[in-house]
């Protein structure tokens, strides 16, 4: 380009030539996109919305420099070593305007039309809204803040000056007094703030100061209450991390246990050496009322401000909280000191030390203050004081937090560091790489970057057990009036802890009393088995507003995957009834009701009683349907008068991760003392042989890449699957301790499900041997007539409508199987039995290796045949016998097959459409449709009727 526009430059002037060719891409991009002239098209830089810097933002975070030539020349790199820079290590990242936006109608037009409605009239109504604060506490680039801003300042304005509305001025005051924003990201913090100073600018004024406004800090970790430091440091802050001495972290344990116990509680009231928390309210306030007219009015109130921030008395208060923090931080070694004052290691009564306003040890407080500046800790009662501490809370929270694990990645902290160590061949060599920078001189750059990946390392695993301290045995029961202040994340922090779900309950515990929270966060938060305490939680108190979910299979997150699933979840209090829809692709979708359900508490808990969780509701007819057959039939787990199912779930015979070292991986037998193992993908519906490895490579046994069965492979009575996997039979029997079952089958489920494929539900009865940790095992101590029953109830097409309305993911979890509601034993009378038992038995015991299960079910004969059209009939006989006892009508039926039949082609929902679009594409009709209505019309002519009245 360059060459195109000086053609005079010679060689000697190449650097030149390489500045005026960036120079030309910075104001021009080339039509060559789909058929495009290849014409030149001028960026237009003066029509770009401010936003849109997040977007240029999120593109410079994705470049990773590396040099070349030795150092004379660089580029950008790809692949592996550019994972470093993307938004997962910033925590940065970019929403679509049309999510934000959505999400200000269901979480900020409400706080500012009750905060209109409450002020009166239109003076008092600007000071009211004038009074509100908003905080995005992973604010990024800002861009949530900007369309917060927005709509304050345009009601603001409109208020003042209906026929002349001063939006500059509007949004110069709404800034300055009511928007916050936390980023652990330094460069998104001043990023931020340059996207609201372009926003207020006002001819005659200066920049407004927003140092108090926007705060660079890691939102989850630190103090969030000054109560926590009364309560003292918690004991888990000594639990041993890699690298720790035990015995250094059993004394500081036993020792922190004996200050928390032979000490008083903090005396607040009078704030010892530290600011009382009601001044530090004050202080703030006053600060942030200051005038920002002049260049002056900015001036002043910065001086004031630092000298706010470096107040001794609240600097002392900095101290405590940072030594609270570092305690878990720090490294615990060192032994036990030989003074006790000369510790390295900060205590409770550390902590108390400072707060008193007494010393402690230099070196100690020192470390301290470091290790938690390293760790961006950010203690939220001395950032914002008036509002945490002053107000109770913000009036509104929003943002879209981190969605990643706390783990640290190698590959992810060298990327930008050492790309060599990033893209090292294997895990093996890249530990024999970092080993070599801990062998490197001292203090070379080398030795450095591996001090800097030690303190990351144990920034990461620290932050986990900051997170999920103090523990909880059963989080089901837990009450939050008695969760003390130590405890953060009393419903989330627990397991392998994921940001989004902390940030989800950080969002709530930022909330006033009657303030609203808008978050987008990934469908989980409502419907998986972690996270269940927190939502069952906002269920029980509440707390739900809405809940939007969207699929990302139209890329409104181009760098997302696009089966991913994230929500729009609203928050408020005391909400009757919350809004859902879900499997959007698009938000505009929420202009059709058809996709809109509201669900009061008593609904959730009908539906989901156990976990109070999320049903994924398609369309409003799906919500109605799924509610009538729940008012009708109980749930899998429930304990009944007459006698319940009474499951026993063993979920993990054979993980593969734990129990690898039981596991021989072969495509023969090791020997005669060793078992097969089954694994989730070999069954299918009244199939044990749905899936085998005989005949497939040495890749594909590795990758675990199983073949179907063949028809003619199912035909024959003595076929069985070939597994790739095999374990001791001494093993098989230790992991079957305490099961008390004597039979020589089991019932089990496919843990992998999601509701767009096939089928969800899926269950066999197959011969018993090991499983994997995918293929949990039910045991049900019934007659076995009675479990053929429930297997025929697991197979029904309706009762998969319901699990479809349950996986929110790529998992059916035993706790959602638990909910599902499954006819009880007591439900079948001896004809129903008669009608029942013979065809499972018919479509199950196809294979000598199902003898025992035909025994137990009173059949001494031969295997059947494996007639597809036969089992066709069977499996539709079936299905239209549980729709008549699951109360459908013909057309309730009609609608679990095909809503779109039913209701119209531009219905918003969808049930079996693979199943539909694979028969369609095999037999040239939708089969099972076919079948299962006329198998309801015959049971219908017969005398069965639909079971209305239900069986509770």
């Amino acid at each position: 380009f360059a060459r195109g526009l000086t053609p005079d430059l010679d060689e000697a002037q190449l650097p030149n030539r390489a500045l005026l060719g960036a120079v030309f891409k910075l104001g021009w991009l080339m039509d060559n996109d789909k058929g495009g002239t290849g014409r030149r098209v001028r960026i237009n830089w003066r029509d770009m919305a401010t936003e849109e810097l997040g977007s240029v933002y999120e593109g410079l975070l994705e470049l990773v420099p590396t040099r070349e030539n030795v150092g004379r020349t660089f580029t950008f790199a790809g692949g592996a070593e550019a994972r470093g820079n993307a938004r997962k290590v910033s925590g940065s990242y970019y929403t679509p305007d049309s999510l934000v936006q959505c999400l200000l109608d269901s979480a900020l037009d409400p706080v500012l039309e009750r905060a209109e409605a409450e002020g009166g009239p239109p003076e008092l109504a600007v000071a009211a809204i004038l009074d509100l604060n908003v905080i995005d506490p992973a604010c990024g680039s800002g861009h949530f803040l900007l369309g917060a801003a927005r709509r304050m300042a345009t009601r603001v304005a409109q208020l003042r000056n209906p026929d002349a509305p001063d939006y500059n001025a509007a949004m110069r005051d709404v800034v300055r007094n009511c928007i916050h924003g936390v980023d652990r990201n330094p460069m998104a913090v001043e990023l931020a703030k340059v996207a609201l100073w372009i926003e207020t600018v006002e001819p005659g004024k200066p920049l407004g100061f927003l140092d108090a406004n926007i705060r660079c800090g890691d939102s989850l970790l630190g103090v969030f209450d000054l109560k926590a430091l009364e309560e003292g440091i918690p004991d888990d802050a000594y639990k041993p991390l890699t690298g720790d001495d035990k015995e250094t972290a059993k004394h500081f344990a036993k020792r922190n246990k004996a200050e928390k116990a032979g000490q008083g509680l903090l005396d607040f009231a009078s704030g010892g050496g530290a600011l009382p928390p009601a001044r530090l309210a004050a202080q703030m306030d006053d600060l942030r009322h200051l005038p920002e007219d002049t260049v002056a009015d900015v001036e002043v109130k910065r001086r004031k401000f630092a000298a706010w921030v470096g107040d001794p008395r609240r600097y002392a208060t900095k101290v405590a909280c940072d030594l609270y923090v570092a305690a878990f931080l720090l490294p615990k070694t060192g032994g036990v000191p030989a003074n006790a004052n000369s510790a390295m290691i900060p205590t409770t009564g550390h902590v108390r030390a400072r707060m008193g306003g007494g010393t402690i040890f230099g070196p100690l407080e020192a470390a301290a203050v470091d290790a938690a500046e390293f760790a961006r800790a950010f203690h939220w009662p001395l950032a914002f004081p008036e509002v945490i501490i002053g107000k109770g809370g913000f009036d509104l929270v929003l943002g879209n937090p981190p969605w990643e694990r706390i783990k640290l990645q190698e590959q992810e902290f060298f990327a930008s560091r050492d790309p060599d160590v990033a893209s090292a061949p294997n895990a093996a060599a890249r530990t024999r790489m970092i080993k070599a920078l801990a062998d490197a001189e001292a203090d070379s750059p080398a030795r450095r970057l591996h001090a800097a990946f030690e303190m990351a390392k144990r920034v990461a695993e620290a932050s986990s057990v900051f997170f999920t301290s103090p523990k909880d045995e059963d989080p089901t029961k837990i009450d939050p009036a008695k969760v003390g202040k130590a405890r953060r994340y009393p419903w989330t922090g627990r397991g392998d802890v994921n940001t989004y779900a902390l940030f989800a309950e950080h969002f709530l515990n930022l909330m006033r009393d009657g303030g609203q929270a808008g978050a987008i966060v990934p469908t989980g938060i409502a419907t998986d088995a972690t996270t269940a305490p927190y939502f069952g939680s906002l269920v029980a108190s509440q707390r739900l507003s809405g809940l939007i979910d969207f699929e990302n299979r139209a890329g409104l997150f181009p760098a997302v995957d696009s089966r991913m699933k994230f929500s729009l979840l609203t928050l408020g209090s005391g909400v009757a009834e919350a809004g859902f829809a879900f499997f959007l692709t698009d938000p505009a979708q929420l202009e059709d009701a058809r996709r809109r359900i509201t669900l009061s508490p008593a609904q959730i808990a009908a539906i989901n009683p156990n976990t109070k969780t999320a049903p994924l509701f398609r369309s409003r007819r799906d919500a109605e349907l799924t509610a009538a057959i729940y008012g009708r039939v109980p749930i899998f787990s429930a304990e009944l008068s007459g006698g319940g199912w009474q499951p026993d779930f063993l979920k993990k015979m054979f993980d593969f991760g734990v129990h690898k070292h039981l596991l021989h991986f072969s495509a023969m037998c090791p020997s005669i003392d060793y078992e097969p193992l089954c694994e989730a993908k070999m069954i299918d519906h009244f199939n044990h042989r749905y899936s085998t490895y005989a005949d497939m490579s040495d890749a594909d046994l590795k990758t675990g890449n199983a073949r179907y069965a063949t028809h003619n492979e199912l035909s024959c009575s003595d076929f069985e699957i070939h597994p790739r996997c095999w374990v001791k039979h001494t093993d098989f029997v230790d992991r079957m301790e305490g099961r008390d079952w004597d039979r020589d089958w089991f019932l089990s489920m496919r843990d992998v499900a999601r509701a767009t494929d096939e089928r969800t539900a899926i269950f066999a009865i197959r011969p018993r041997a090991p499983s994997n940790d995918k293929l949990p095992t039910v045991f049900i101590r019934r007659p076995p007539k009675e479990v053929a029953l429930l297997y025929a109830n697991f197979a029904a097409l309706v009762l998969d409508f319901i699990a479809r309305q349950k996986v929110g993911g790529t998992n059916l979890a035993s706790f959602i199987v638990e909910q599902l509601p499954i006819l009880p034993p007591s439900a079948y009378s001896e004809a129903d039995l008669t009608f029942i038992v013979p065809r499972v038995l018919e479509l199950s015991y196809t294979s000598h290796a199902m003898a025992p299960f035909a025994r137990d079910l009173d059949y001494q004969g031969s295997p059947f045949a494996w007639d597809e059209d036969r089992r066709a009939q069977l499996r539709a006989e079936l299905d239209g016998w549980y729709a008549l006892a699951y109360g459908l009508s013909r057309d309730e039926l009609r609608y679990v097959l095909d809503p779109k039949e039913v209701m119209g082609a531009d219905y918003p929902s969808e049930t079996f459409r693979v199943l539909q679009n694979n028969e369609v594409k095999k037999y040239g009709e939708y089969r099972t449709a076919r079948l299962v209505l006329a198998a309801y019309d015959t049971l219908v002519a017969g005398g069965m009727r639909a079971r209305v009245e239900g069986y509770r």
